[in-house]
């Protein structure tokens, strides 16, 4: 029976395996210590890699039916503990308990529906002199790093499609929130055999150590652009193959002709979800000045009636920032903006605790060279800016390093989709947010990633194309 509240250790092997040292994990609502998790060692680290090198010989043969059976059986099992991990989840993560079992759920469900697909197979000639066949085989090692504000959905993106391709895997969670990514690999450790994941955890150099271990051969990392380009470089040293998906700055665009009442609260949780603690949230929002006011008016009035507080509490619509590291950055871009004397406009008040708490903040048309409108904020921080000419506000929009995803808001499906075609970036919605889907791939241009995840695009980023020529004499 698995104990969800304590004896969190690293599955290695198929076994639960302990460590010498343990890192503290902090519960963001209230910024105390409430759990250690393993610190993993260099050693350690070797015998997972060693591990998942054995037991890919066996796995890469396995039939793919057979790969993709038990892949929906571990996606049955993380459904069926689904309530035990979303109260671990709000613990580690601060999200709101309804929040945090749709995490939960989606990801018991995203291992279902991956586990359907199927690579292809072309055959480009079958004549009379010679048949060719291309298929794609694995990879080999897969070292998969995933990060905090989705610790366990991110982290299944990867497992899913790495798996059911004949890949073995060693995953690493964030050290902020790695227990229920070590809870799962102790559920799993009676479907999957041993070495084909292994889950371990740790500080600061477990990454590195990760990204330059020579016994990887694929490399699929979410986090910050700063430790992608830092990722990519160790990755080079042995040409390892590679996937990254990194921040984002990311624009919508809100034509004048929409009602402004029916789009309000749709634009508000688009932002600000998980505490605007998503790669893909809506970070600028450029509206035309017919309706800015009106627009702004109704976002600060959902922004005073959502409860931000503790996720455990009935009522409480958005958590805390999952570490004090990140709320310090949000801290100085708001700090920065006071400063520079920008009009902040904020929601209802936060709990008085050591709990990392920011308020919902509109900030209201700040200049676009300000830092809180050219820099990724990952907190509950939006400039609204006003826009006259369509035109220019896409090159407003287009004018950032970043390019992860995008939104325009029109009752005009028409105009909608041409402004769309425009915008730099691999995803755009068109008045929705926040779609994604494991058939469907999931990418950034400029420095927003590298390589595609999900769709059969990102099942292909775990295997590599092998032609067989057959002479017909």
């Amino acid at each position: 029976m698995t104990d969800f509240d304590r004896n969190y250790s690293m599955t290695i092997d198929g076994k639960s395996v302990s460590a010498k040292g343990q890192i503290d994990v902090i519960n963001p609502a209230t910024g105390e210590v409430f759990a250690q998790a393993p610190d993993c060692s260099r050693e350690q680290l070797d015998d997972a890699v060693a591990s998942a090198r054995l037991a890919f010989k066996a796995w890469k043969l396995r039939p793919i039916e057979e790969r993709a059976d038990l892949l929906a059986k571990a996606g049955d099992v993380i459904l069926q503990h689904s309530a035990e991990l979303a109260r671990l989840f709000t613990k580690e993560q601060g999200r709101p308990t309804e929040g945090a079992a749709a995490e939960i759920m989606m990801s018991g469900q995203w291992l279902k529906m991956v586990s359907q697909m199927r690579p292809p197979v072309h055959i480009s000639e079958d004549s009379d002199a010679q048949f060719i066949e291309t298929r794609y085989v694995p990879l080999g090692v897969v070292c998969a790093i995933a990060p905090w504000n989705f610790p366990v959905n991110l982290a299944i993106w990867k497992v899913a499609p790495a798996l059911l391709a004949g890949n073995t895997m060693v995953l690493k969670p964030s050290p902020f929130t790695p227990l229920c990514t070590l809870k799962i690999g102790e559920l799993l450790q009676d479907i999957l055999p041993p070495g084909v994941l292994s889950v371990i955890s740790g500080g600061d150099e477990l990454g590195p150590w990760m990204t330059s271990h020579p016994g990887f051969a694929k490399i699929s990392f979410t986090g910050s652009t700063e430790t992608g380009k830092k990722v990519m470089e160790s990755a080079a040293r042995d040409l390892k193959a590679l996937t990254l998906e990194l921040g984002g700055n990311d624009a919508a665009i809100v034509l004048p002709d929409v009602d402004v009442d029916e789009v309000a609260q749709k634009i508000f949780f688009g932002a600000f979800a998980n505490t605007s603690q998503i790669c893909v949230a809506t970070k600028r929002l450029y509206v035309h000045e017919s309706v800015y006011d009106a627009l702004r008016d109704r976002l600060v009035a959902i922004a005073k009636a959502t409860k931000v507080g503790d996720g455990s509490e009935q009522g409480t619509v958005l958590g805390p920032i999952q570490n004090k590291r990140q709320f310090d950055r949000v801290m100085n871009l708001l700090d920065d903006a006071r400063a520079n004397n920008l009009t902040l406009i904020e929601g209802a008040d936060i709990p008085h605790t050591k709990g990392y708490f920011v308020p919902v903040t509109i900030v209201d048309n700040p200049p676009e060279v300000s830092r809180v409108v050219q820099e990724e904020a990952f907190g509950p921080v939006l400039p609204m800016l006003k826009y006259s000419d369509i035109d220019d506000v896409i090159d407003r929009a287009n004018d950032s390093e970043y390019g992860l995803a995008g939104a325009v808001w029109s009752k005009n499906t028409d105009e909608a989709m041409r402004i769309a075609r425009k915008m730099e970036t691999g995803t755009v919605w068109i008045n929705q947010n926040l779609n994604l889907r494991p058939d469907t791939p999931f990418g950034g241009h400029k420095a927003s990633g590298f390589g595609v995840e999900n769709g059969m695009e990102g099942l292909l980023e775990f295997m590599a194309p092998q032609a067989v020529y057959v002479a017909k004499v």
